[in-house]
């Protein structure tokens, strides 16, 4: 099974000779995979160097003339580093493109904290506007690839909240990809989410993002849970939630996503904010962790393994029935 980098460059190269509007600009990173796409469409892949403001800068200029842009780097480089860009020359200035990330919060250990980005959608979430997806399959990349570079995934409002953009066909989307995938694909479409398994009456809903939609339900095996599968995350689907939790007793919630953990615990609580509840958000922690290690190893020094998570998840539910 190819990575979900290698169905983003494929996906966009062929998407480059279908649609005129399309650009690609990249700062010095994948540019391999997309050498013959820039044979054939010079002025429609632009590789900046490694000036990661400046890919930014070229992307929200590139927009502003009618062109639909699709920005590549490492999450840190497209994200935390250039971020007062991405305020200006696409939010302040209106503004639609495509931001494709690589790198996820621990995809590759050995480059240290710089190639390392836990922080980047809770700091997309300071912004107003941005779709973000989070696939947890190449299949479902390249489904929410190919809508993004449509300039249509979401609209203004989406699936049970805010986001998307200005309404106008000219969204900006954020697509985080991950080396970490789930075994088999999902049927996502872009908008909400999938209950992937349903528990009892007044079972706790699990949310589980991305890459961690295996974990998460070997995690549960034999426990009465519901699971709700989110590879969109922005707009959060709140109508689902609601749904998840209907039943006696306060709704409880486990939020488990791949990068810091909490980044979608206000999204949630907005969502239930006229019922008590109880929300427990699982992720990557804000403690740096300074050994190399495997991502596999990361993984289980966050908490989110299996065991670790079915540990996490029934003392929390416990906690409850005391």
């Amino acid at each position: 099974m190819d990575t979900m980098r290698e169905r983003f460059a494929s996906v966009v190269s062929r998407l480059l000779d279908e649609d005129p509007r399309l650009a690609v600009v990249l700062a010095e990173i994948g540019a391999d995979g997309f050498r013959r796409a820039a044979g054939r469409h010079p002025d429609r892949v632009v590789n900046v160097g490694i000036r990661e403001q400046l890919l930014v800068g070229v992307g929200g200029g590139l927009a502003l003339t009618g062109m639909r842009p699709v920005l590549h780097t490492f999450a840190s480089f497209l994200v935390e580093r250039p971020f007062e860009q991405l305020k200006l020359d696409f939010g302040h200035q209106g503004t639609g493109g495509v931001l494709v990330s690589a790198g996820g919060s621990y995809d590759w250990p050995a480059g240290g904290f710089t190639h390392m980005a836990p922080g980047d959608v809770a700091l997309l979430d300071t912004l107003d506007g941005w779709t973000v997806h989070v696939p947890g399959h190449p299949d479902e990349a390249e489904t929410l690839l190919r809508r993004a570079c449509a300039g249509g995934a979401g609209g203004n409002g989406g699936a049970g909240g805010n986001g998307g953009g200005d309404g106008n066909g000219e969204d900006r989307v954020y697509v985080r990809l991950s080396a970490q995938t789930n075994a088999r694909p999902r049927p996502v479409t872009g908008e909400g989410f999938l209950t992937v398994r349903r528990g009892g009456p007044g079972a706790p809903a699990v949310v589980a993002v991305g890459p961690l939609l295996d974990p998460v339900l070997e995690a549960v095996r034999g426990l009465d849970a519901t699971v709700l599968y989110a590879a969109t995350v922005r707009p959060f689907d709140a109508a689902a939630l609601r749904a998840a939790v209907a039943g006696p007793g306060a709704p409880e919630v486990v939020l488990v996503e791949p990068y810091l953990a909490g980044t979608s615990t206000a999204a949630a609580a907005e969502a239930l904010a006229d019922v008590p509840h109880r929300i427990l958000g699982l992720g990557t922690a804000r403690a740096e962790l300074r050994r190399y290690g495997t991502a596999a190893e990361h993984l289980a020094a966050h908490g989110l393994d299996p065991r670790s998570l079915r540990e996490r998840i029934t003392s929390f539910t416990a906690r409850a029935a005391v």
